[in-house]
C-alpha cells in the first residue's frame, strides 16, 4: 500500500512540475517575442514590426479608431515610424492561460519623436499561440502618461456661421 501512496505521490509531484515548466516556458517565449518585437520596432524595421500581428489583429490606439486590418496596422506604424526618433517597450507582468495558448502582457513604452517630444506611457497586449508555436499579438492598446491636451475652442459665434 506505501508503495502505491508513493507512486501516486510522485506521479502528481511531476505533473505538477509539468504544468509549471510549461507555464514558466509559454511565459518566457512570450516576453521573448514582445522584447524581439521592441527590437525590430526600434530599428525601425516596418516588415518585421507588423509581422508580430496576428491576421485578424485589433490595434486600438489613443485617440484614434481602432485598426482591424493588416493594410491599416501596417499605415498606423508607418506613420509611427515615420515620426519617431526611437522607441522601445518593457513587458512588466504577463499572464498566460492555463490552457496555454493566450496571454496578455502589460508594460510600459517610452519614445522620442523626430521634433524631440518625448513621451512615456502603458500599453496592455492579448497574445495568441498559433498552431505553429509562435505567437502572435491579437490585440494592442497603449495610451500616454502625459496629461490630455484641452480642446480647442471655436472662435466665438464660430458654431453660427453657416
Amino acid at each position: 500500500m506505501k508503495t502505491k501512496q508513493f507512486v501516486l505521490g510522485v506521479c502528481v509531484a511531476l505533473v505538477t512540475l509539468a504544468a509549471a515548466f510549461a507555464g514558466s516556458a509559454d511565459e518566457k517565449a512570450v516576453r521573448d517575442a514582445d522584447e524581439e518585437w521592441s527590437k525590430v520596432a526600434g530599428a525601425k524595421d516596418l516588415d518585421k514590426t507588423v509581422a508580430f500581428y496576428a491576421d485578424d489583429a485589433i490595434v486600438m490606439p489613443p485617440n484614434q479608431a481602432a485598426v482591424t486590418t493588416k493594410d491599416g496596422i501596417r499605415n498606423l506604424w508607418k506613420g509611427f515610424l515615420d515620426s519617431l526618433q526611437d522607441i522601445s517597450w518593457k513587458t512588466t507582468r504577463v499572464e498566460v492561460a492555463k490552457s496555454g495558448d493566450m496571454a496578455v502582457l502589460i508594460g510600459t513604452y517610452e519614445m522620442t519623436m523626430t521634433d524631440g517630444n518625448k513621451d512615456k506611457g502603458k500599453y496592455c497586449e492579448f497574445w495568441e499561440k498559433k498552431a505553429n508555436g509562435k505567437w502572435k499579438v491579437g490585440t494592442d492598446m497603449f495610451s500616454s502618461d502625459l496629461p490630455a491636451q484641452p480642446a480647442t475652442s471655436p472662435a466665438p459665434g464660430a458654431a453660427e456661421k453657416k
